[in-house]
């Protein structure tokens, strides 16, 4: 599977890179044929010259040619260098692409396993690194095959003997390669994974710096950063130890047995009179055996960094592989708002369930409010319903309809959310209302803010930075609050959404609410039991179950669990 997805992002790009491959062939070729034409200048015209009164004049053509053929491969390597490289940007381009829109498809529950800063590692290092497996095979490794390929050619044409004598080194560079393989893949692997360790910490670190400082916990996160780290050195320091012993060393010592070999071999010939050799004939086989070691030489050399390059492919295909949900571009006709919770149980983890028979209906514009305490599963509803997870047992129907039987993105369409931490995006703060979205116009988007009573204090061209942090906790739930009315939803979420505002800023939204909710069926989770008096229907949750449901008044009639949460917090608002 892995060398079948390689592939296929290779087939996008195989006409740029036969080309370059073919344009690689004759640099190669030209190249070659050089020290031909040197041996028959040598031979006819500076040796034998003199002795045999042979004329000068075609001297300068053979001259020619052979600057011709330099010319030639100068500007066909210099072609397909350019050709090669652009078509590994291609690819590499593509499949950052084919990432970055798989992340999109992927359900929260991967995310919910993987810190984002090792997401980012598998986008940007390990997609880098896969470019220069398509530069290292089909420039450097092509390079060198076809080179020693047409070398040996050469040898053979010219004495078989000695070229025999030459592929003696085959065997010796495929073992070992076996050998490099087998270690460099153990450690170029944990290298990767370290260095993705180190890029989760940091973001987390980042993200969390106000938590860290307060606590006085930098030290603790310096030695934690420093274990990945040292652990990542010293994996670095036995590819490096693997390297030395294994490249230059091992190359020098087989080209001097070979040249040992070329000495005894010609010497032999030459000592026993059995065969004469030409000046040219022996320039032309230290000439070839010399290009047979370069290639020899780069092959070695780019092991490292092929074995680099392979493992990081392997870790971002991983994650291609990882199963997705297709963006779907359906649309359906507004939602009603009827929602229904059948016999419903949910999982995350195995048969864990955190969630247990929940059944309960929301009549279209009717608000159903949920609540209790940490744990008690409020959030997984609101994550069921959104579609972020699936249900493991029941089902979920919206106007009678099994939300499974249509696209999540579908499913979403008319379905808004504000969240108890809401997420801003760099931009402005018009853009994080509308997103960008074509469908929501200017006037969308400052309807949307005078419904929520306004911006306190910024303007909607007013920057914003990443995750907003510039703003108060305030404005950026009314960002959030306004971003999910001026799409307009038929189904309105709010998890917690009035739990990091102040007061002012909550009655703002609660007037806004009641005109709001009209026509609109909304689903509240709140922890202020006063803003939710009166919703159409309270369910109380313990433990992943229903134990209590009504309005706020039929609640507290019963003196029950409700009734106990409501006094306790009226006590807490009046001490």
């Amino acid at each position: 599977m892995f060398k079948k997805r390689l592939m296929h992002y290779a087939n996008l790009y195989k006409k740029q890179l036969i080309i370059g491959v073919s344009f690689l062939l004759i640099a190669v070729a030209a190249d070659l044929a050089g020290p031909l034409i040197a041996k028959e200048m040598i031979d006819r015209y500076i040796t034998d010259a003199k002795a045999d009164g042979v004329p000068w004049q075609p001297f300068s053509v053979l001259l020619a040619i052979f600057f011709g053929l330099s010319v030639v491969s100068a500007i066909f390597r210099y072609t397909q260098y350019i050709i090669l490289q652009s078509g590994a940007n291609n690819i590499i381009k593509t499949m950052r692409n084919d990432v970055y829109e798989h992340i999109n498809r992927l359900t929260i529950r991967y995310f919910d396993s993987l810190p984002a800063g090792k997401v980012v590692s598998r986008i940007t290092n390990d997609t880098e690194a896969v470019r220069d497996l398509f530069v290292t095979v089909l420039s450097q490794f092509a390079s060198s095959i076809l080179t020693i390929f047409g070398v040996y050619i050469m040898l053979f044409i010219l004495d078989w003997r000695m070229g025999l004598i030459v592929l003696c080194l085959l065997p010796i560079l495929i073992a070992f390669v076996w050998f490099y393989h087998k270690f460099a893949t153990k450690f170029n692997h944990i290298i990767r994974t370290r260095l993705s360790d180190m890029n989760g910490m940091l973001n987390e670190s980042i993200n969390g710096m106000t938590i860290i400082q307060a606590f006085g916990q930098e030290k603790k996160m310096e030695q934690e950063f420093e274990e990945i780290n040292k652990d990542h050195y010293d994996y670095q320091n036995k590819m490096l130890v693997l390297d030395a012993a294994t490249t230059h060393n091992l190359i020098g010592l087989l080209r001097s047995v070979v040249f040992l070999a070329f000495i005894w071999y010609f010497g032999s010939q030459a000592l026993s009179g059995s065969e004469a050799f030409s000046v040219g004939l022996l320039y032309v086989f230290i000439d070839y055996i010399t290009r047979l070691f370069n290639p020899f030489m780069q092959i070695v050399g780019q092991l490292n960094r092929l074995e680099r390059a392979r493992v990081s492919a392997q870790r971002v295909l991983e994650l291609l592989e990882y199963d997705g949900t297709e963006v779907s571009n359906e649309h359906m006709p507004r939602y009603n708002g009827h929602v229904a919770f059948n016999d419903v149980s949910f999982a995350y983890k195995d048969e864990e369930y955190v969630l247990k028979n929940i059944d309960f209906e929301a009549q279209p514009g009717e608000t159903v409010a949920l609540v209790g305490h940490t744990g008690s599963g409020k959030s997984s509803i609101m994550n069921l319903l959104f579609r972020f997870y699936d249900v493991s047992k029941g089902s979920i129907t919206i106007d009678g309809q099994n939300v499974n039987d249509k696209p999540v993105q579908t499913t979403r369409e008319h379905m808004g959310i504000v969240l108890q931490d809401p997420y801003l995006f760099t931009g402005t703060v018009a853009s994080n209302i509308s997103l960008n979205d074509p469908r929501i116009s200017d006037a969308k988007v400052k309807a949307a803010v005078e419904a929520v009573g306004g911006l306190k204090g910024i303007e909607l061209d007013d920057k914003v930075v990443e995750r907003g942090t510039t703003l108060s906790s305030g404005q950026r739930q009314l960002i959030s609050f306004a971003r999910a009315l001026a799409f307009d939803p038929a189904i309105l979420i709010l998890d917690e959404a009035t739990s990091n505002i102040d007061s002012e800023t909550e009655e703002m939204i609660q007037r806004a609410m009641d005109v709001l909710k009209r026509g609109r069926t909304t689903f509240i989770i709140a922890h202020r039991l006063s803003t939710i008096k009166n919703a159409n229907l309270i369910l109380v949750l313990d433990a992943g179950r229903i134990v209590e449901r009504g309005t706020h008044e039929e609640l507290l009639a019963k003196q029950g669990k409700y009734y106990q949460m409501y006094r306790l917090q009226s006590g807490m608002q009046t001490n």
